[in-house]
């Protein structure tokens, strides 16, 4: 089992805690991660371009002039493609661009990110964080003791204070154990969490 520091609120080394290493020791399998960041930014793509086909735009339901003997090239709508105001060929339309992973290739990227973070000794583990109130500057106050700028803090449920706290932090985000991402993970240099989150993780993805 990995073995890695714990620290106080002050920056303090307190202590050290065992991790489990069916979460944060596992086969690191870089093409799972992969795929698990572009599942992710796929189906948050909205997919919203659209145009209007001849049947969606307003107007030509009637035909322009009579098929014969006039001269003119035979008409069916004055909203078919070639007409100016008329609809699209093949127009775009909105798109799902999401696809699906396994639970067994989900779990076993977001496992590999979380072991790739302890072994660059990317992961701080804190033995509490609560705030009395929504101090923003207190939040940054144990940011700065821990020497951290950009970072994911992983919270309990009950963490309100910490939570809004830290919203209006550049660079910091939190999460508790059930929301956790391989995205996210990725996306901030560091992972804070405390004892408690640590169990939580554990307990859900062990």
């Amino acid at each position: 089992m990995s073995n890695v520091s714990v620290y106080n609120m002050e920056g303090k080394e307190v202590g050290a805690i065992e991790l489990n290493d069916t979460v944060f020791g596992v086969e690191i399998k870089e093409h799972l991660v992969h795929q698990a960041v572009v599942l992710q930014l796929a189906n948050n793509r909205q997919g919203t371009q659209k145009a209007k086909t001849r049947s969606e735009v307003r107007g030509g339901g009637r035909k322009p002039w009579r098929q014969k003997g006039t001269g003119h090239a035979r008409q069916g709508s004055i909203r078919a493609p070639q007409w100016t105001g008329g609809g699209v060929v093949f127009a775009p339309t909105p798109r799902d661009y999401s696809f699906k992973m396994n639970k067994k290739e989900k779990k076993a990227a977001l496992l590999s990110v979380l072991t790739s973070k302890v072994q660059e000794n990317k992961f701080l583990v804190l033995d509490e964080l609560k705030l009395d109130e929504v101090k923003t500057k207190e939040m940054k106050k144990v940011l700065d003791n821990l020497k951290v700028a950009n970072a994911i803090v992983v919270v309990e449920d009950n963490s309100k204070n910490v939570v809004l706290s830290a919203r209006n932090i550049p660079g910091v985000t939190t999460a508790t154990a059930g929301t956790i991402n391989v995205y996210d993970l990725l996306k901030y240099n560091t992972v804070i969490a405390t004892k408690a989150s640590v169990a939580s993780i554990e307990e859900v993805y062990a």
